[in-house]
């Protein structure tokens, strides 16, 4: 009997046996899984970012419909399922997104997903008024009148 006491080990094979590993997106070919399949788990330690690997490849990751809170900043700025600390947060203290603990960082947050996740303002706190961004600072401002250029006659040639 298997419930009896001392009595661990087995003597015969596992009765059933996979022939093919499972596969997400077999038939399921919708345009959620495959965001899931191509997502990048980045700013988790390594354990985390094993857990949220195994939740897509068995389909079992479900991503958010709406952010959720920080648990450091109190914003409402935490973008990934799973998560308890905002990309910004969690890259300025230096701690795994999912966790909360200072765990060393698989892949880091870069400076540019994390702009382009949770906007232009990334100290996680709220500005009245316009925020300018990188992209205004960027931006070519050419403004060249096209009808103050000199002739050709009255270009002096030396």
């Amino acid at each position: 009997m298997s419930s009896q006491k001392g009595n661990v080990a087995r003597t015969r094979p596992q009765r059933h046996q996979n022939t093919f590993s499972f596969k997400n997106d077999k038939f399921d070919t919708s345009v959620q899984t495959k965001k899931n399949n191509a997502k990048l788990h980045d700013g988790v330690c390594k354990h985390c970012k094993e857990i949220l690997e195994w939740r897509v490849k068995f389909s079992k990751y479900k991503p958010l419909s709406k952010p959720k809170k920080c648990v450091k900043c109190l914003q409402k700025t935490v973008k990934d399922s799973y998560h308890i600390i905002c990309r910004p947060c969690a890259h300025e203290l230096d701690l795994c997104a999912k966790c909360g603990k200072k765990e060393e960082i698989v892949i880091s947050i870069s400076k540019g997903s994390e702009k382009t996740e949770n906007g232009p303002d990334s100290s996680c706190r709220r500005r009245s008024g316009r925020v300018e961004t990188d992209e205004d600072e960027d931006e070519l401002h050419c403004e060249i009148d096209l009808n103050d250029a000199p002739e050709d006659d009255e270009v002096e040639l030396r």
